[in-house]
C-alpha cells in the first residue's frame, strides 16, 4: 500500500502534537502559580503596612516587654523605632558597644513579636489613589490570574476532549517513522497509519491546532501586561479582585468572620446550603454569597444590609440559583425611581429574562410574564393590576425598599402582600429599616414569619440585647459596610466653614426676621449673584481641585432654587440636574452620561431624588450644600458614591456657614447620628425617629433670632405657628 507521508513528516507531526499537549498540560498549572504569587505579594503589601505601623513605635517600647534592656546605645546608633530594629540583624546590634550578643537576639525577637502581632491585625486596602510598588505587583498578579483562569479552563477542555484521541492516533502512525519497518508492516496496519496521519494533520491544521496555539501564546503573553492595564481593569471591576484576594489570603481584608454575625447553629446550616450560580454574570464577594445562601435557606427573610453592600446583586443571584433548580417566574417590586435600574442590573449581572411591568402596557406585560416566565419588575403602585389565577404561583417575590409597606393599612401594602401570597419565598430588602422604631421592624417581620414576630414582640423593650438579635436572626439579617467592605478606600469627610460676607449676612438675617425660615436655610445661596456667595466660591474651588485629580463631583441640595442657581453658576461643567420631576429612566440616562464624562464634570441632584436607589461610583467627590434635617438623608446621598465598586478615596464636603442655622442644625444632626449609630451597630431598630422635628427646629430658629436681636439691639418675636408653617414648606 502506498505511503502518504515520509518518515520525517511523521516524526515532525508527532513532535508537534506531543509538544502541544505538554504545553497545554503545563498551562494547567499557570493559575496555581499566579495564586502563589498573589499570596506572596499580598503578604508583602501587608508587611508594608506593618512596617508603617512599626515606624510609629518608639524603640523604648522594647523595655515594656523586657526590663533591663539598654536603649541608649541603640538610640546613639540611629535606631529610633521598632521598624529600625526589625530591619536589622542580631549581628549588627551585637556590634554596638553596650549591646551583648544575647541582648541583640532578645531585642530582635521582641521586634519580630511586635511585627507578628501587628501582621495578624493588619488589613490591607487597594485604591487607585495609592499605587505603591507592592500594591501594583498585587494588582498585576490578580489581573494575570483573572486573565489566565478562562484560558486554563479552555486548555483543560482541549486536553480532556483530544488527548486520548491524539494518543491513539500517534500510536497508529508510529510504524511510518521507520522506512525499513514500513516494508514489513501489514496492509491493515498501513491503512490505519495512513488514516491516523490524515486525522492528525486535520487536527493540527484545523480548530484544535489554531485554537490551542492561540491559547498557549495568550498564556505566555499574560505576564507582559502593564501596570496601567492592570489598574485600569481594577478600577472597572474591583469586586472581582477582592473576591480573589479573600479566597487566596483569608482575613487580609478584615473579612475573616465566616458567619457574619449569625448564631452558630444557623450559620452551619447556611454554610451547607447549595448555591448554583450558572448564568450569573458577575463575581460575588464572599459575604454576598453567604447572603444568597441565607436567602435560599431561610426562604422568607428581610435583608437589611447597609447601603452599598450589593443587596440587588444578592437578590439576582438567588433568582439565578432558583432558576437552575427549575424555577421559572419571579417578581421584583420596587419604587418607580429605581425601576429602570433594576431592569438594567438584572440584564447586566445575569442571563435572566426581564419584563418591565409599568405604564400603559402593564397588562400586556403581565400576560407575557405569565406565559413566558422571567423576572417581572414592577412598582408598588402597579401591584394592584396583578390579577392572578388562584392556581398560579411564582417562586420568589423581591420587595425592594420594604419600609414602603410598613403601614399595614396602606393600600399599596395590601396590594403588595396580595402579590406576595402567590409565592412561597419572600425577600424583603431595605437599608433603612433601622431608621424608625422596633415596632415597625417587627411589622415587616410579621409579613414574613409571624411566629418569630410574635416571639420578639414580647421582648421588644430589650431590642439592643443579644437575645433579641438571636431571635430575629432567622428572618432579619444585616451586615454593616465597615464589617464586610474593609477594603473600601477611605471616606474622608470635612466641614467647609464658609465665612459670610456682609451682603450674605444681611440676606440671611433679613430672611429670619421676615419669617422666611426655609429661605434662611439657603444661607449663602440666597444672594442675587453666586459669584458673591462664599459657599459657591468654595464649591468652585473643590470642583477645580477635583478636576486636577481626575475626579468627578456630585452636588446635593434640598432646594430646587439652589440647584438652579448652581447649574447657572457652573455652566458647561454640569450635566442636567436630577430632581423629583425627572423620570427614573431619564435619571439613569443622566448617570450614564456622567459615567462617560471627563474629570471635573458635575452632577447636581436634589438630595431626596438622587440620594436613593442609584449607583454613582464614577464620582469620588460629594458636596452637600446645606445640612439636612435627617441624618439618614445625608448618609444615603454619600452612599451613592461610597459603595462597593468604588476604587478611589471618597471626599465628602459639607458647606456650612458659622454663626447661622447651619451651625445649629449640624450640632443636632451629629447628636442624632450618634444615636442612630448606637442602634445600627447592633442591627436593631432605633426607638425614636431621628429626624429633626418641628419642635427642635423651632427652638433653633428662636435661638438664632435671639442671637441676632442681641447683636443688633432689636426685639423681633416669632410664634410657634409661623415656624410650623415654615417647616411644612
Amino acid at each position: 500500500m502506498a505511503k502518504l507521508f515520509s518518515s520525517q513528516d511523521v516524526k515532525l507531526l508527532l513532535e508537534q502534537h506531543n509538544r502541544r499537549l505538554n504545553n497545554l498540560k503545563a498551562a494547567s498549572s499557570v493559575s496555581e502559580q499566579y495564586l502563589n504569587q498573589i499570596k506572596t505579594t499580598s503578604d508583602n503589601l501587608a508587611m508594608q503596612e506593618v512596617m508603617n505601623v512599626l515606624r510609629g513605635v518608639p524603640v523604648d517600647e522594647l523595655t515594656k516587654q523586657k526590663k533591663g534592656l539598654k536603649i541608649k546605645p541603640l538610640l546613639d546608633h540611629g535606631y529610633r523605632t521598632v521598624a529600625d530594629i526589625y530591619s536589622s540583624t542580631p549581628y549588627r546590634l551585637a556590634s554596638i558597644r553596650g549591646i551583648s550578643q544575647d541582648a541583640a537576639y532578645t531585642i530582635i525577637r521582641i521586634a519580630k513579636d511586635f511585627a507578628n502581632k501587628t501582621f495578624k491585625e493588619i488589613h490591607i486596602k487597594l485604591s487607585t489613589d495609592n499605587k505603591t510598588k507592592q500594591a501594583t505587583e498585587l494588582v498585576k498578579n490578580i489581573y494575570a490570574y483573572n486573565l489566565a483562569r478562562p484560558l486554563v479552563s479552555s486548555c483543560n477542555r482541549y486536553i480532556n476532549e483530544y488527548e486520548e484521541q491524539i494518543d491513539d492516533l500517534c500510536n497508529l502512525v508510529k510504524p511510518g517513522k521507520n522506512a525499513l519497518r514500513w516494508l514489513f508492516t501489514s496492509k491493515a496496519t498501513k491503512e490505519r497509519a495512513n488514516f491516523a496521519y490524515q486525522k492528525l494533520t486535520e487536527l493540527w491544521q484545523g480548530e484544535y491546532g489554531s485554537q490551542t496555539k492561540a491559547l498557549v501564546n495568550d498564556l505566555k503573553n499574560i505576564g507582559n501586561a502593564s501596570a496601567s492595564e492592570a489598574w485600569t481593569d481594577f478600577a472597572a471591576q474591583s469586586p472581582a479582585y477582592f473576591s480573589v484576594l479573600e479566597n487566596v489570603n483569608p482575613g487580609l481584608l478584615g473579612t475573616s468572620d465566616a458567619v457574619y454575625g449569625l448564631p452558630e447553629e444557623l450559620a452551619q446550616k447556611i454554610q451547607d446550603q447549595c448555591f448554583f450560580p450558572d448564568g450569573l454574570l458577575c463575581t460575588l464577594r464572599r459575604y454576598q454569597e453567604w447572603g444568597v445562601k441565607y436567602i435560599l435557606h431561610q426562604e422568607r427573610v428581610l435583608l437589611g444590609d447597609e447601603m452599598g453592600l450589593g443587596k440587588t446583586v444578592q437578590a439576582i443571584a438567588a433568582m439565578v440559583s432558583l432558576k437552575n433548580t427549575g424555577a421559572t417566574h419571579f417578581v421584583v417590586v420596587c419604587p418607580a425611581s429605581v425601576l429602570t435600574n433594576w431592569c438594567r442590573e438584572i440584564v447586566k449581572h445575569s442571563k435572566l429574562s426581564v419584563i418591565k411591568v409599568h405604564g400603559s402596557l402593564r397588562l400586556a406585560a403581565i400576560k407575557d410574564w405569565i406565559k413566558h416566565g422571567g423576572v417581572a419588575v414592577t412598582t408598588y403602585e402597579t401591584t394592584k393590576y396583578f390579577k392572578l389565577d388562584e392556581n398560579f404561583h411564582h417562586t420568589l417575590t423581591v420587595i425592594d425598599e420594604a419600609h414602603y409597606i410598613k403601614n399595614p393599612e396602606a393600600q399599596r401594602t395590601i396590594n403588595t402582600l396580595v402579590l406576595c401570597s402567590y409565592s412561597p419565598r419572600l425577600l424583603f430588602m431595605t437599608g433603612t429599616a433601622l431608621e424608625n422604631n422596633v415596632d415597625e421592624m417587627i411589622t415587616l417581620i410579621r409579613y414574613l414569619q409571624p411566629r418569630i414576630a410574635s416571639s420578639v414582640s414580647r421582648i421588644a423593650f430589650m431590642s439592643s440585647a443579644p437575645q433579641f438579635r438571636e431571635k430575629v436572626a432567622p428572618v432579619y439579617y444585616r451586615r454593616k459596610r465597615d464589617d464586610v467592605l474593609t477594603e473600601l478606600p477611605e471616606l474622608i469627610e470635612s466641614k467647609e466653614w464658609c465665612a459670610l460676607s456682609k451682603e450674605e449676612e444681611i440676606a440671611y438675617e433679613d430672611s429670619l426676621m421676615a419669617g422666611h425660615y426655609m429661605q434662611a436655610r439657603r444661607v449663602s445661596w440666597n444672594v442675587e449673584y453666586l459669584h458673591r456667595s462664599s459657599k459657591a466660591n468654595r464649591l468652585l474651588e473643590i470642583i477645580e481641585e477635583a478636576e486636577s485629580e481626575g475626579r468627578k463631583v456630585l452636588v446635593f441640595s434640598y432646594f430646587l432654587d439652589t440647584i438652579r442657581k448652581i447649574y447657572d453658576f457652573l455652566g458647561d461643567r454640569c450635566l442636567n440636574p436630577i430632581n423629583g420631576s425627572v423620570t427614573p429612566q431619564r435619571r439613569q440616562e443622566i448617570i450614564d452620561e456622567f459615567n462617560e464624562a471627563p474629570a471635573g464634570t458635575v452632577l447636581i441632584s436634589q438630595i431626596q431624588s438622587g440620594g436613593t436607589g442609584l449607583n454613582i461610583q464614577a464620582a469620588s467627590v460629594v458636596v452637600i450644600c446645606e445640612p439636612q434635617l435627617k441624618p439618614s438623608i445625608e448618609n444615603q446621598a454619600i452612599s451613592r458614591a461610597y459603595r462597593m465598586g468604588q476604587v478611589r478615596n471618597v471626599l465628602v464636603y459639607r458647606l456650612l456657614c458659622p454663626e447661622t442655622i447651619d451651625e445649629k442644625i449640624t450640632a443636632i444632626l451629629e447628636e442624632k447620628q450618634a444615636i442612630f449609630d448606637a442602634f445600627a451597630d447592633k442591627s436593631v431598630a432605633a426607638k425614636e425617629s431621628l429626624e429633626l422635628d418641628k419642635t427642635t427646629f423651632g427652638e433653633l430658629i428662636k435661638a438664632e433670632i435671639d442671637r441676632i436681636n442681641a447683636k443688633n439691639g432689636t426685639s423681633t418675636n416669632v410664634s410657634d405657628e409661623e415656624i410650623a408653617a415654615a417647616f411644612n414648606e
